[in-house]
């Protein structure tokens, strides 16, 4: 398997200078830049909205992999999609029409992703994985960054990852929450094609390329 993409979470980062931490992780070698947008409602925390999106977009070249943790997202589709995400994924409990959210998604010409809590059963998305072009595991509780792995995630990635491949579907499978050097290299055994990694990145004293840069030669030994 090559080695997976990093998408570094801007929740860890410091949120008065997002431009500039967002400059230093795509200098370091990231690949995507996760933007986790919070309402307060469907989690207990509030973060960006579509204009954060799109002063983001003006910052970096980098894909924005725009994960929507808030209610009635189908409501927000053509917000986000004309402030510039590339990915655009919706929570599977936060919605009661996956299938037509997903669709105006990628009607919009942005990328569709899915994800389910950590309570969630994995089989409730097995149905729509050929409808997205991104399948991302919490491997937290949505809502706050810093906080442990939960380890029956990766039987979760397994599950997706055998599905996706049996199908012949080429979605990303995405891990988020609690991923750092010290596990994963486990996560991508499990299937993962790309990292999600907030404090891990931007809370190392040594600063993001750093710690990018201890994530590879994790995953090398």
């Amino acid at each position: 398997m090559a080695e997976p993409k990093f998408a570094p979470s801007i929740l860890s980062a410091d949120f008065a200078r997002l431009a500039e931490a967002v400059i230093a992780v795509e200098k370091a070698g990231a690949d995507w830049i996760h933007v986790d947008v919070m309402d307060g409602h469907f989690v207990p925390n509030l973060t960006f909205g579509p204009k954060m999106v799109a002063d983001l977009r003006k910052a970096t070249r980098l894909p924005l992999d725009v994960h929507l943790m808030i209610e009635r997202p189908e409501e927000w589709v053509d917000r986000y999609a004309d402030a510039g995400a590339t990915y655009l994924t919706i929570h599977i409990e936060a919605t009661r029409d996956v299938l037509g959210t997903l669709a105006a998604i990628r009607g919009r010409g942005v990328r569709p992703g899915l994800t389910l809590n950590p309570e969630t059963a994995v089989d409730v998305v097995m149905p729509y994985l050929g409808s997205v072009d991104l399948a991302l595991v919490m491997s937290v509780h949505p809502g706050f960054g810093g906080q442990t792995f939960i380890e029956s995630a990766l039987d979760k990635v397994r599950t997706i990852r055998e599905a996706l491949d049996e199908q012949k579907l080429a979605a990303e499978l995405e891990v988020d929450g609690g991923v750092k050097p010290d596990n994963c290299a486990r996560v991508v055994a499990a299937g993962a094609t790309v990292l999600v990694a907030g404090s891990a990145v931007f809370e190392d004293p040594a600063g993001p390329p750093a710690a990018l840069r201890k994530f590879r030669q994790a995953l090398r030994r």
